[in-house]
């Protein structure tokens, strides 16, 4: 079985829009607020260091593993905690920095944990949302650069079994072969 990935969304088209996402966060928070930013590692990092750079805020960063897909394209709904925070949350304005939200299970309970370690507020970024996904009504999103259609996509940081995190754009794995098409 082998695989393709066609664009779904430019190279261009993610830049201008996480612009136009950091210009939001500037003006919500203003220019002397001190974020926290919590990324979702592994597919996050592209993102959020994209992001960091239009920030016009005092910004220090952390990072979290937490896993729920494993190699497969769907997620398991078992959520797994790879690697926790350096730093403790309370007091802080917490950003927390995802690339994409499919179902939501990993996005609550991440949310749940990270709450109750007293930050000072918690809001959401994600580069991508799929709300025809969502499983779970809990997951608030605050800042959505785009919502796609039920694709699985790559790129950007978001992987297929570690493969295609390196693309610069947003692009859907199509499978072909004798298991896709079965």
């Amino acid at each position: 079985m082998g695989e393709k990935v066609e664009v779904l969304i430019s190279k261009e088209d993610v830049e201008k829009r996480i612009c136009e996402v950091a210009r939001q966060i500037n003006k919500d928070f203003g220019p002397d607020a001190q974020l926290h930013l919590v990324c979702v590692l592994k597919g996050g990092v592209f993102f959020m260091c994209e992001l960091a750079k239009h920030l016009d805020m005092q910004v220090t960063m952390d990072f979290m593993s937490v896993s729920s897909y494993g190699d497969d394209t769907k997620s398991s709904g078992v959520v797994r905690i790879i690697k926790d925070l350096d730093e403790p949350l309370e007091g802080k304005e917490v950003l927390v920095v995802e690339d994409i939200i499919d179902s939501g299970r990993t996005l609550s309970y991440l949310l749940e944990v990270l709450k109750g370690r007293n930050p000072a507020s918690i809001h959401l970024c994600t580069l991508l949302d799929k709300p025809d996904r969502r499983v779970v009504e809990n997951v608030s999103v605050d800042y959505c650069c785009f919502e796609i259609p039920d694709e699985f996509v790559v790129g950007y940081g978001l992987d297929y079994a570690q493969k295609y995190r390196n693309l610069s754009y947003i692009g859907v794995v199509r499978l072909y072969g004798e298991e896709a098409d079965a």
